[in-house]
């Protein structure tokens, strides 16, 4: 068995990165689908939402550099294309979207295929014995859950 530079299992290691690749296009469709409701919102809840998604665009760009660092850690890749982007996404575009439920609803859906990748990873670095991955996942996963039960919270639906 080889190691790394970080002494993780070289194998594993860019094994992990072809994952966080995968949710490194996740994100940035997400990332995307928020900035375009941040512009595109109307109605009487317009300035609560406006802000509230300019704050989740701004997390979700941090997280994008972030996922990408790791990736580099990790020895492998980032993606950078909007071809690739859109070829390893799950998330759901949000096109035109103006209506605050139909905006919470998309955010609600991208959060959990987001969590849904974050957790095969989480589980991936922990065979691996990757502390940093799994350290940024699980950080990831608990924030999101959060947010995910705040949105549902506003759409007055059931977890």
């Amino acid at each position: 068995m080889s190691y790394n530079s970080i002494g993780l299992n070289a194998e594993k290691s860019l094994a992990l990165s072809e994952d966080l690749n995968e949710l490194l296009a996740n994100f940035q469709t997400y990332y995307q689908n928020l900035r375009g409701i941040h512009w595109n919102i109307k109605g009487k809840r317009f300035f609560d939402l406006h802000v509230k998604f300019e704050e989740l665009y701004n997390d979700a760009n941090v997280k994008v550099d972030e996922i990408a660092e790791r990736i580099l850690t990790l020895g492998g890749v980032p993606l950078h294309t909007f071809e690739d982007y859109k070829i390893n996404s799950k998330v759901p575009v949000g096109k035109d979207i103006t209506k605050d439920e139909e905006a919470i609803r998309l955010i609600v859906e991208s959060l959990t295929q987001l969590l849904v990748t974050e957790r095969k990873i989480l589980n991936a670095s922990d065979d691996a014995e990757d502390e940093g991955t799994n350290s940024m996942m699980s950080d990831f996963i608990s924030e999101q859950e959060k947010t995910v039960w705040m949105m549902k919270a506003w759409l007055a639906e059931e977890i």
